[in-house]
């Protein structure tokens, strides 16, 4: 499935009518709560056949396609059932109660296969609901020409700070070709540096949020001045969410092209299984462990490995930082102790490469490997889906009688 994004240009008077639309699309999935909340047992049809109720007792609930209705109630089940299967998997802490949706900056309404409609030249979108939110010219660097109509499944508008967007939702695998490297790397991310790699290269954390916190505060303090209600206090909020905005495409933006950069020049890409829930716990190293974005690198990683068809491995983090790369004994050290000596073999090296060495060979140990480091022959393996064997002569099963 993929997804293309471009910016709406219209007129004011539209952008209104998208927002009635995004109301609408909100009251129909808090209705369908309310729905299941006051008649516990129902399922994703009952809640389906509620959205015609809805659209016969409110006149702006008419309106709306009922397509795009549908689509409101599946993100109320979604919701519910997440919710259940929270419980059944008795998952600690709170289980996630669906809860109401209330007015934000941002919101959405998604259409499926009615109420939208492509020019020829694929540039313009018009939307032919009740609503009537006319024609759109759409701004973006993807060429929808490539693709058929009957390929686009979902038509999602977005409202953000800096204006309203649409997304078309392909029914289309993205598989891209690269020529093997031969190369395996393991990665262990930090705060000092974002991560080091097994071959000694380390990558400067960019610390977005810290840079723009000034910034941030400055707004923050000009919102906290105005009149609830008044225009200037929506100007403000528009400026603060502007750049809120601003720091997560920026963190969003180097999480994409560095995890491409690293899976285009290697065949095995191997990093820790990192809880990152728990990690934001410590209030000292909170703001700085969600600045780094360590969750968002891994699932672009773990993304672009499969458009390339390179293997990724996601290692216990357990000891990784206390073992010895060198002898594998265990070498007990302070988070500020940022060097590694073993005092068995005198090996010393910095701390996070010699992390990065003992998660690349538990991965290579992980994928069937033997254990060296230059394994291309196993890699490709891999890649054709089978599992190289550890030793070189296994033992075969008697023939039945």
């Amino acid at each position: 499935m993929l997804v293309f994004e471009a910016k709406l240009e219209g007129q004011s008077e539209q952008y209104e009518r998208l927002d009635e639309a995004i109301r609408t699309a909100r009251f129909v999935r808090n209705s369908g709560l309310r729905y299941w909340l006051d008649n516990l047992g129902i399922g994703k049809y009952e809640l389906s056949a509620y959205c015609a109720v809805l659209g016969k007792e409110f006149p702006f609930a008419g309106k709306l396609n009922s397509q795009a209705r549908q689509a409101s109630a599946d993100r109320a089940w979604s919701s519910i059932a997440r919710f259940y299967d929270n419980c059944k998997k008795s998952k600690p802490g709170k289980k996630g109660f669906p809860r109401f949706k209330k007015h934000q900056t941002h919101g959405s309404v998604e259409y499926k296969t009615t109420g939208w409609k492509l020019s020829f030249d694929r540039r313009t979108i018009t939307f032919t609901d009740g609503f009537e939110a006319g024609s759109f010219k759409m701004w973006g660097t993807r060429d929808l020409h490539f693709y058929q109509l009957k390929q686009i499944k979902r038509v999602r508008v977005v409202r953000r700070a800096d204006g309203y967007y649409v997304q078309f939702c392909l029914d289309q695998e993205r598989v891209e070709k690269r020529k093997p490297t031969g190369k395996t790397v393991g990665l262990d991310v930090g705060l000092t540096h974002f991560y080091t790699d097994s071959d000694g290269q380390t990558i400067e954390n960019p610390r977005h949020l810290r840079k723009s916190e000034k910034a941030l505060k400055r707004l923050s303090r000009k919102l906290s001045r105005t009149t609830k209600g008044s225009k200037n206090r929506a100007k403000a909020r528009n400026r603060l969410s502007r750049k809120h905005l601003k720091v997560s495409r920026q963190r969003k933006d180097f999480a994409v092209k560095l995890a491409r950069c690293v899976i285009q020049s290697n065949d095995l890409v191997a990093y820790e299984d990192l809880q990152v829930r728990n990690m934001v716990r410590n209030r000292q190293l909170s703001k700085s462990i969600s600045d780094a974005a360590w969750s968002a690198f891994r699932q672009w990683l773990e993304y672009f490995g499969k458009v390339f068809g390179v293997v990724t491995v996601a290692v216990p983090p357990h000891y990784t930082s206390q073992h010895c790369s060198n002898c594998g004994e265990v070498i007990k050290k302070s988070l500020s102790q940022r060097t590694h000596r073993c005092h068995h073999c005198g090996f010393v090296l910095d701390r996070d490469w010699n992390a990065a060495i003992n998660i690349l060979e538990l991965a290579l140990r992980t994928v069937g490997h033997t254990g060296t480091l230059n394994a291309s022959e196993d890699i490709d393996l891999c890649i054709g889906e089978a599992t190289p064997q550890c030793k070189s002569s296994r033992g075969k099963r008697k023939p039945k009688k």
